[in-house]
């Protein structure tokens, strides 16, 4: 069986180095091409110290896909994941999108792109396992609890704002239920903005601190009890890498856009 090509937008990257690992180690994939701005005309073992990984950086997105890869990994920034994820469905590749903050804007122009270009694509916020369960088990209680808000935290110097994982968090809540408020928003007496931001019917607060990677808390409320599910990760990407490389592998059998990792697992 031939192997998967694969193609890595941020192979040199906090999680992207880990996942070129993984690509690499993988017996059913060829990591084909990598694509680092500042690391752009090395050999990406010798950029990210994996002995025998040959793989040659790219400084775009365009160059990269002249390797004709079949699943374009993408794991940037939200500023340019729109724009590499359209190049790579209009060269015919299949996509996994690792990069957080994209809107629902972005996410519907991609979904068309995928139809016309008949090509899948998974958006998954966060590959960690413990993200997926959280998710899940979420909504299974908005489905009993009508009281709940989301807590993302991250590392002080992270831009987007939520995070991926709770804007995926909120747009699948909002399948099911808006929370609700008591005290509406244009009730507050006092800043409305302490009150977070209201996002496809949840309410978001993000904390950006030093000492965090990316943890999530939703917190679901009931007179006198209360449910918390939290997700918390390490300094390690290494959580990131078996649901990456499950999504490399399921996302070619799919067309159009699908939004999770949890829509290629069985529950």
């Amino acid at each position: 069986m031939a192997k998967i090509r694969v193609c890595l937008a941020g192979a040199t990257g906090w999680a992207g180095s880990e996942l070129s690992r993984g690509v690499f180690d993988a017996p059913d994939m060829e990591l084909v091409a990598a694509i680092s701005r500042s690391h752009a005309g090395q050999i990406l073992g010798e950029a990210i110290d994996i002995k025998g990984l040959t793989t040659p950086v790219f400084a775009t997105a365009e160059e990269a896909l002249k390797t004709r890869p079949d699943v374009f990994v993408e794991y940037t920034k939200p500023e340019v994941a729109r724009d590499h994820v359209l190049s790579a469905l209009k060269s015919g590749a299949h996509v996994v999108i690792g990069t957080s903050g994209l809107s629902n804007e972005a996410y519907q122009e991609i979904n068309v792109a995928a139809m016309e270009a008949e090509r899948g694509v998974l958006a998954v916020g966060n590959f960690a396992l413990t993200v997926v369960l959280l998710q899940k088990f979420a909504e299974m209680a908005a489905r009993y609890i009508p009281h709940w808000e989301i807590i993302d935290y991250a590392h002080s110097d992270k831009k987007d704002a939520p995070s991926g994982t709770a804007r995926e968090l909120a747009n699948r809540l909002s399948n099911i239920r808006e929370s609700q408020l008591d005290v509406p928003l244009d009730e507050i007496e006092g800043l409305k903005e302490s009150r977070g931001v209201r996002l496809h019917g949840s309410q978001v607060h993000s904390v950006r601190l030093p000492g965090y990677v990316i943890s999530l808390d939703i917190i679901f409320g009931m007179p006198d009890q209360k449910l918390i599910l939290r997700h918390e990760s390490g300094s390690s990407a290494k959580p990131y890498v078996n649901g990456a490389l499950l999504a490399i592998r399921e996302v070619g059998k799919r067309i159009g856009l699908h939004r999770g990792l949890d829509s290629v697992m069985e529950f």
